[in-house]
């Protein structure tokens, strides 16, 4: 299909082919690789498959693969041979690198679960407390976790040796992004930031560059043809990067617990500062600046919970994201309109647009 057909219609349930056949391909490489690990490190000491048991299980189970995915379809959109293993690795680095940031950011945010099972560190803080271990089981839990990332982190930095220079580069580039978007997430959080120019760099550097733009430039880089391709790819991506991070952001909001695997409301309970949330808190009465003010409360309950959505749809912030979005990923699609890409690779990113948009975990 041509870019000017605006976005194609995609269920926000179910991934086009574009996203499903890499992800599978990108699955079953993490599950050679992890196996190995596993019983490598198993046959050492029994213990140690407990932890990268869990690390495996967070990388295979659930997971949009949406990274490996825009990764993919640079590469082959440059040119490059779909079969070819050194893209396949690159693109399950991605993943492992998201095992890593998740894994943490579930420690730092204290969540309880993540992908509708009970996250690493609460896990392990489970075992220690039941089996009568000595210390604090929760900095138990939470030791472990943050051995689970780094050990996640390294595997997915192994996956890269052997990338061409360009493409390493934009890898070493896009670890320090993650980190400090992180950071600038954990501050506006504690800070009770609520300006939209905040939000919106905090969206871009934890999240857009990392999840859109930083994939595609690697996928070219693989390729040798970066310099040239990058402003398109970055017309592209920088407006689906947002478009990414504001459906997280609704989702946060309004998302379905079965679909998420997180507590509906988990990000107010957290107080993250999203441009969903500053846009509520610009629009917002008196009275619905009392409710928002509640926002970061880890007490709150479902009816608070309730009382703070009503709130960020009477303002019109819930519909307002909607209609960004839409411009956004109608705006990527239109992009590609003329593309020095493979007509195959202009197809499968239309559809990844549409997706991104549509999403409903």
């Amino acid at each position: 299909m041509r870019a000017e057909a605006g976005v194609p219609q995609t269920s926000g349930v179910t991934p086009p082919a574009a996203l499903s056949a890499v992800a599978d391909r990108v699955s079953a490489r993490l599950e050679g690789i992890l196996a190995h690990e596993t019983e490598r490190w198993s046959a050492l000491d029994p213990d140690l498959a407990a932890p990268i048991g869990a690390l495996s299980r967070l990388a295979l189970v659930g997971g949009k693969r949406i990274r490996a995915a825009l990764c993919h379809w640079s590469f082959v959109g440059a040119g490059g041979d779909p079969d070819d293993p050194g893209m396949l690795d690159a693109a399950a680095a991605f993943e492992l690198l998201q095992v890593f940031a998740l894994i943490h950011d579930d420690v730092m945010d204290g969540s309880a679960t993540r992908r509708g099972t009970p996250t690493i560190h609460t896990k392990f803080a489970e075992v220690h407390e039941t089996a009568g271990w000595r210390g604090d089981p929760r900095h138990f839990g939470e030791g472990v976790a943050i051995l689970a990332g780094d050990v996640a982190h390294v595997y997915a930095d192994r996956l890269m040796t052997g990338a061409p220079a360009e493409a390493l580069e934009i890898w070493h580039e896009l670890r320090i992004e993650v980190n400090i978007g992180q950071y600038l997430d954990l501050a506006g959080t504690v800070r009770g930031n609520t300006d939209l120019a905040t939000a919106r760099r905090i969206s871009r550097y934890k999240s857009g560059k990392y999840t859109i733009e930083r994939p595609l430039h690697l996928g070219a880089a693989l390729h040798h043809r970066l310099a040239e391709l990058r402003p398109g790819l970055d017309a592209y991506g920088v407006p689906l990067g947002e478009a990414f991070q504001l459906r997280d952001d609704l989702l946060g909001v309004f998302g379905e617990a079965e679909l998420t695997g997180k507590p509906v409301g988990e990000d107010l309970r957290e107080g993250k500062p999203t441009p969903l949330l500053a846009v509520a808190t610009e629009r917002a009465t008196p009275a619905q600046l009392e409710v928002l003010r509640r926002v970061g409360s880890p007490h709150l309950d479902a009816a608070d919970i309730a009382l703070i959505q009503e709130v960020v749809t009477a303002t019109g912030a819930k519909a307002a994201s909607e209609d960004t979005i839409r411009e956004l990923t109608g705006r990527a699609a239109e992009s590609l309109d003329g593309a020095p890409l493979t007509a195959e690779a202009i197809d499968a990113m239309c559809h990844l647009a549409a997706y991104v948009g549509s999403r409903d975990s």
